[in-house]
């Protein structure tokens, strides 16, 4: 095995250990101790930004205005990978009020090491993916994301300062573009915690 490869894995192991840990952990706006009325009414809605499409075209959060927004960092080869099917039976049952949109990332443990074109055939050959997929991103770091950085960031989303810790994790914004919870990797469309806040 090579070195560089083993000091990546080994850089991976807290990140991996903290997932299974926290992975049914859910933040909402009106828990979060960072949400301050200042930042809360300072902050920027989620309408207001794009991303790019894995074919390529440039799609504007805008066109989800009154529908939930469900945003999920993908993967093609991690142990949640099966939710794919999962979050696919949620949008087909819900997609008049709700829309998942995917974000293929490759930052933990190199999961999604695809091109944009396997990354498509593998989702709807496999899980039969139709809700949007957007071209791979970095959720976190120097190169994150617009989408991913007005997610993480209280100055621009309001309150919320979490960053995936592993693949799978999940946010919710509501109809009008205001980010309203965080969801851990574990989380699921049955479980518990996020039924109880989709009822």
């Amino acid at each position: 095995m090579r070195p560089r490869f083993l000091f990546a894995i080994l850089l991976s192991i807290p990140a991996w250990v903290s997932s299974c840990f926290n992975a049914n952990k859910v933040v909402s706006s009106s828990s979060s101790t960072d949400a301050t009325p200042k930042l809360m009414s300072s902050a920027t809605s989620f309408h207001s930004l794009s991303a790019t499409t894995l074919d390529g075209q440039t799609i504007s959060m805008d066109q989800y205005k009154g529908k939930k927004i469900i945003v999920l960092n993908v993967a093609s080869r991690c142990g949640y990978t099966p939710q794919y099917a999962d979050w696919q039976a949620f949008y087909e049952k819900n997609k008049e009020d709700v829309v998942v949109l995917g974000f293929p990332c490759n930052q933990f443990m190199s999961q999604e090491p695809g091109s944009a074109s396997d990354i498509q055939e593998f989702c709807q050959k496999n899980y039969g993916v139709t809700f949007q997929m957007f071209e791979k991103v970095d959720v976190k770091g120097s190169d994150q994301s617009p989408i991913y950085k007005w997610l993480s960031d209280p100055s621009q989303n309001g309150w919320n300062s979490d960053v995936p810790s592993w693949n799978f994790c999940k946010y919710l914004i509501d109809e009008n573009g205001k980010l309203t919870h965080f969801f851990a990797s574990g989380v699921t469309p049955e479980s518990a915690e996020f039924k109880k806040v989709m009822d």
